[in-house]
């Protein structure tokens, strides 16, 4: 069967490195896809904000399964309006999707079905939200409503830095700013959940710690992600259950309440509070970078996992996982997560021989000829499976030490709270 993949990030590199394991698959299409995807399916060009173009293309190449990585073209309704014309999308519709498309619309959810999670308040105006935070005990949360591809989230421990923090945001930092949230910090541990569900049945997609704060240690800015490790050291079956029983299926259950079916991956980003989980946020697709962290640990069939979830036939499936210990550390362009240069060379990506269990993904990169270039602020992925967190940690910086590129940066610290050295 032929494949769409939509999204150019590491994300999608990863799941179509997966997706071509499968001999069911002859051909995949990414929708733009990087150099990466470029040698394993066919990247395609194409503006995903015109649906039409995107839908006649699929049509005309008879691709049979779409599969939706980043949320934008979620929020905007690229599964409903694929669905109108009988095309087979996996991922879930515009009103499903608001619950990454909006924080405030999940904060609703939240406080109607009794889900926990920070107390919060929404402010509309600059001055509102100023006259808020000079009254208001530190540390506190402040965050963009709209999609802000992980990045517009503060956390702040003093007025100075709030009032920054709202100027960005209203300012347009990330987008055209209707609404602001500020939540209570909550003091815990943060763990990434996910679930794929088919509107009917719920199943397991793993658990990561993801590393947000560019620089070692947990400090400098929000990214959008620089390194995870999988499984998070954090979770068990007593607290799987809570955070299932307690977020996971209220969510869904009142989703269905207000007249949407969920249908995709669902990522639940926690804060586990003395082996408490209260939702920080959810995200409607896998993680950026814990789905390269988590996938290459699958072993059931990826292919037949999406289509028993379109189909509505996932109770059906028995999803198996490797139990090896996966570690991902994110090579990215320096000045990242600010202003970073483009457009600069990879030279010496070829020496990079990987052996078995080990994976190289692409995400800011282009292909021209036979060269590589890097063209956004996350570059390359560098994964690596193995029994314990410290053999796959010191196999990837060997990797990253023989790729040398002095145009780019790494923490070197992913897994800490894992590794005993």
């Amino acid at each position: 069967m032929k494949v769409g993949l939509i999204g150019s990030g590491g994300r999608e590199h990863s799941i179509c490195q997966i997706l071509k394991k499968s001999d069911k698959i002859t051909k995949i299409y990414c929708f733009p896809g990087n150099a990466g995807t470029a040698n394993i399916g066919k990247n395609i060009k194409i503006n995903l904000d015109n649906f039409e173009d995107l839908k006649d293309f699929i049509i005309k190449e008879k691709i049979e399964l779409v599969v939706i990585g980043p949320e934008k073209p979620l929020v905007d309704g690229l599964v409903d309006y694929l669905e109108k014309f009988n095309i087979k999308v996996f991922g879930p519709n515009k009103l499903a999707s608001q619950l990454e498309g909006s924080k405030i619309f999940t904060k609703k959810i939240c406080k109607k079905f009794n889900i926990p999670t920070a107390k919060f308040e929404v402010f509309k105006k600059k001055s509102s939200t100023k006259k808020f935070l000079k009254a208001s005990n530190y540390p506190i949360v402040i965050k963009a409503d709209n999609l802000a591809s992980g990045k517009g989230v503060y956390i702040c421990y003093n007025k100075k830095d709030s009032l920054v923090a709202v100027d960005e945001i209203f300012n347009g930092k990330f987008g055209k700013a209707k609404n602001i949230l500020i939540e209570e910090f909550l003091d815990g541990e943060e763990m990434s959940y996910f679930i794929i569900t088919d509107g009917k049945s719920i199943k397991n997609f793993g658990t990561a710690q993801d590393h947000k704060r560019v620089l070692d240690g947990d400090k400098g800015k929000n990214t959008g992600g620089m390194g995870a490790y999988s499984p998070s050291r954090l979770i068990n079956k007593e607290l799987e259950k809570k955070i299932l029983d307690k977020i996971i299926n209220p969510t869904l259950k009142g989703l269905s309440k207000l007249g949407i079916n969920y249908k995709g991956f669902l990522y639940a980003g926690l804060m586990i509070v003395k082996n408490e989980p209260h939702l920080i946020e959810y995200n409607i697709r896998m993680g950026d970078p814990e789905c390269q962290t988590i996938i290459p640990k699958l072993k059931t069939d990826l292919v037949d996992i999406l289509l028993a979830c379109c189909d509505q036939k996932l109770h059906k499936i028995n999803i198996e996982w490797s139990n090896k210990k996966s570690l991902c550390v994110v090579l990215c362009s320096k000045g990242y997560p600010d202003i970073f240069q483009k457009n600069i060379q990879i030279k010496n990506i070829k020496k990079i021989k990987l052996k078995i269990n080990e994976y190289l993904f692409h995400a800011g990169t282009t292909k021209v000829g036979s060269k590589i270039y890097a063209t956004g602020g996350r570059v390359l992925n560098f994964v690596t499976l193995a029994e314990n967190f410290l053999k796959a940690k010191k196999n990837i910086y060997k990797n990253l030490i023989k790729l040398n590129w002095s145009h780019g940066f790494y923490r070197k610290d992913i897994g800490y709270k894992v590794i005993n050295q």
